[in-house]
């Protein structure tokens, strides 16, 4: 695996969203209850509480929140890493990456973090999560062939499929929303550049062919018409751009000395979440579509990073 594949590697994936403007997270034996009625952008439209990785209790967990109201709740609580976080399309669900077993694997747990099962049973590692939008399949990236791939989990059957095959290594996966298509990083240019690809493999194509610069972490819009991504393709920085789903049109979203990185779209299109350390310390923000409006989403002394 190629250092920066280490070091850049997307681990996060999709924002969806359920049917309730005023959300209550509850844990069973709990009773904390995570209001998003407060948030003018939750009373606009119905979406589930922003999960996220944090080592805020010293290892890293998956943690659920408001964080309008500085509510969190941690759905893991388990002593292995857990992270990548990634909901199902109807939001009961998020699949996520842990080591509790003793390897990266996969394993899906109810939104309040009851209910946690194994998905995956493999000697190698298995990471970069995302649900289909239909709910069937989830992709995600494997070493289990030899170097990182992309593959699919049929969730009906268990069945496991490889849909790329190269031998450098191929990453972070994003669907498009019709289910057709999925975005993902590779480095069979000779740097990391973004491909997109059917749902089944077929027609493996760059949409990103600058060799000198480094474009990672896609994630697909709403309505299906961008890719919002990182990239170090101004000054060696990595900040957050969009472009159309062909690689046009390219704008620079953000503009700071500091690292903007791992783009979420919101599931209205009109906006993105991001994590970035400009502050000194890695936070999630929030921005318009445009790049305007930048607002600190949490703030804590540990690391607060891939928002799903």
């Amino acid at each position: 695996m190629h250092e920066e594949s280490e070091t850049y590697q997307k681990d996060s994936v999709g924002l969806t969203f359920a049917l309730q403007a005023a959300l209550y997270l509850c844990l069973c034996m709990g009773g904390l209850a995570l209001f998003l009625a407060g948030s003018s952008r939750a009373a606009a439209q119905n979406e589930n509480p922003l999960v996220f990785l944090s080592n805020r209790e010293e290892d890293d967990e998956i943690y659920a929140g408001d964080v309008w109201r500085g509510m969190y709740l941690n759905l893991t609580e388990n002593a292995g890493w857990d992270g990548s976080p990634a909901y199902s399309p109807d939001g009961s669900q998020i699949v996520f990456v842990s080591y509790r077993d003793g390897n990266l694997e996969l394993y899906v747990m109810n939104a309040n973090g009851s209910n946690v099962r194994r998905l995956t049973h493999n000697h190698d590692r298995d990471i970069d999560p995302t649900w289909s939008p239909d709910g069937s399949q989830i992709a995600f990236v494997s070493d289990r062939d030899g170097n990182w791939e992309v593959y699919s989990l049929i969730l009906a059957t268990g069945e496991t499929r490889r849909l790329t095959d190269n031998p450098l290594d191929d990453q972070s996966p994003s669907w498009s929303p019709d289910g057709t298509q999925l975005t993902f990083v590779s480095y069979r240019r000779g740097n990391w550049a973004i491909f997109v690809m059917n749902a089944d493999g077929s027609n493996p194509h760059p949409i990103t062919t600058n060799n000198r610069v480094r474009d990672v972490e896609p994630s697909w819009s709403p309505d299906g018409s961008r890719i919002a991504f990182a990239s170090d393709r101004r000054g060696r920085n990595f900040e957050i751009w969009v472009m159309n789903t062909d690689g046009s049109n390219l704008q620079r979203l953000t503009r700071h000395p500091s690292m903007d990185a791992n783009p979420m779209w919101l599931p209205d299109g009109s906006g993105i979440i991001f994590e970035s350390w400009r502050d000194g310390n890695v936070e999630l923000y929030r921005m318009n579509a445009d790049g305007s409006n930048v607002t600190r989403l949490t703030y804590h002394d540990a690391r607060d990073a891939d928002p799903a």
